[in-house]
């Protein structure tokens, strides 16, 4: 954005409709709600959304809370459905079968399961073809709709009802998939990292970039889920902060390539900061487990080196 005003992006009518059934306090529908207030009054949009906590408690039929259009995808193929609507929609526009003055934005959004797992492929195949939209991946680490399942977006160590900590097991054994990174590699326009911050700023920006940037974008948005992460729900604002001080969850963009941190913290606190909050987490601060938060740090620690050096500093 040349200019950003919080007051102007802040009083925009919400697209996301009140009365939904979401969790109180879940990430998800504030992310989504911060995503569509990037989008200019006068433009018309076409949502897709994969299965999942947001497309079961958003959409009832008859019963909706979209005040766009709204396609309910698989958990598959949200990624492929969009790519098809926005390759009609250039197809119409070009014969002259659709009014010249109304512009249409394309916008998919998926949980982890649905974006890092199952909907991975057609992701995969709609970034590489390059189509005009974005796709937003709402983030909270398992499969929170059907009973807080792991997924390849689940930290190492968490504790979930397939992956439960015990006398037999630390949690997940394996580190959690770099999404944003896998998509930047696809050579796509725009891919933005975010999460939310005091004012937003950072998320409303880089969603209007994703909007607004010719070609396929992407959006990795840490939405906390106080269910799955155990953590009581005033505190939402407060993980997140942590996320970002600690560089577990670091806030970066990638336009056309080139690598941009948005955020750097003046003082990198330690991770055992961003975890000690969360239930899902508990296990590890029980005394004999101090070398499973060692491990867990020195991967945010490598991560983050390695994103210093994809963005020259």
């Amino acid at each position: 954005m040349s200019s950003y005003n919080v007051k102007e992006m802040m009083s925009k009518k919400d697209r996301l409709a009140p009365g939904h059934r979401m969790c109180a306090g879940c990430g998800a529908t504030i992310g989504v709600r911060a995503v569509l207030r990037a989008l200019h009054e006068e433009d018309h949009a076409v949502i897709a959304n994969a299965t999942g906590c947001l497309e079961v408690s958003s959409f009832m039929y008859p019963y909706t809370a979209w005040e766009d259009s709204y396609i309910h995808n698989a958990f598959e193929n949200a990624g492929a459905t969009l790519s098809g609507v926005e390759t009609a929609y250039k197809v119409l526009k070009k014969k002259g079968k659709l009014p010249e003055d109304e512009h249409f934005k394309f916008i998919a959004f998926g949980g982890d399961g649905g974006t890092y797992d199952i909907g991975f492929q057609s992701l995969s195949g709609a970034m590489e073809r390059g189509h005009d939209m974005v796709y937003v991946c709402y983030d909270n680490g398992a499969y929170m709709n059907t009973g807080i399942q792991r997924s390849s977006a689940t930290p190492r160590f968490a504790d979930t009802t397939t992956t439960p900590a015990g006398k037999c097991s630390d949690g997940k054994m394996q580190n959690r998939k770099d999404l944003a990174s896998i998509i930047a590699d696809h050579d796509v326009a725009y891919v933005g990292q975010s999460t939310f911050t005091l004012n937003f700023n950072d998320l409303h920006q880089k969603a209007e970039k994703a909007i607004y940037t010719e070609g396929a974008s992407f959006l990795n948005i840490m939405t906390p889920c106080p269910r799955g992460w155990r953590y009581p729900t005033e505190d939402i604002m407060e993980i997140c902060r942590l996320a970002v001080e600690t560089c577990y969850w670091p806030m970066f963009e990638v336009e056309h390539g080139k690598w941009r941190l948005t955020y750097e913290p003046k003082k990198k606190l330690p991770i055992e900061d961003f975890l000690r909050p969360q239930g899902r987490f508990k296990h590890l601060f029980k005394p004999g487990n101090e070398h499973l938060i060692e491990q867990f740090q020195a991967e945010v620690d490598r991560r983050w080196e390695d994103l210093l050096y994809k963005c020259n500093r």
